[in-house]
C-alpha cells in the first residue's frame, strides 16, 4: 500500500517540529537560548560561566539545540560560537506552523 505524497510530507513535517518542541521542552536548553539571545554570539566557554554548567553538559545541551536547528554554530580556531537561528525561532512562532493546529 502506497502512501499519499501529502501524508508523507505532512509526516516529515510533524517529525521535523518534534524534535524542535523536544529541544524547546526543557528548562535548561531555555535558559541557554536565553542567555545566548542576551548576548548574540557566545562562546562555549563563556556560556559555563554564564549559565554555571560543566561543559560536557553543556555541549550535551548545545547540540540537542543545535540539531533541531536552533542554534548556528561558528567555530573559531578550538572554541565554538553560538547563536540563535532566529529564522527557525521565528517560524516556530509563526501563523504558517500555527495554521497546522487550526480547523
Amino acid at each position: 500500500m502506497e502512501i499519499p505524497l501529502h501524508d508523507v510530507s505532512l509526516e516529515n513535517t510533524f517529525a521535523k517540529y518534534e524534535l524542535k518542541f523536544k529541544a524547546l521542552a526543557d528548562r535548561k536548553r531555555l535558559m541557554i537560548m536565553n542567555e545566548i539571545v542576551k548576548r548574540g554570539s557566545v562562546c562555549v566557554c563563556d556560556l559555563c560561566e554564564i549559565i554555571d554548567m560543566p561543559q560536557s553538559k553543556l555541549s550535551y545541551h548545545l547540540k540537542i539545540l543545535f540539531d533541531a536547528d536552533l542554534l548556528i554554530k561558528v567555530t573559531k580556531g578550538t572554541w565554538s560560537y553560538y547563536e540563535l537561528n532566529e529564522k527557525e525561532v521565528n517560524h516556530i512562532l509563526s501563523e504558517e506552523l500555527c495554521c497546522l493546529f487550526r480547523a
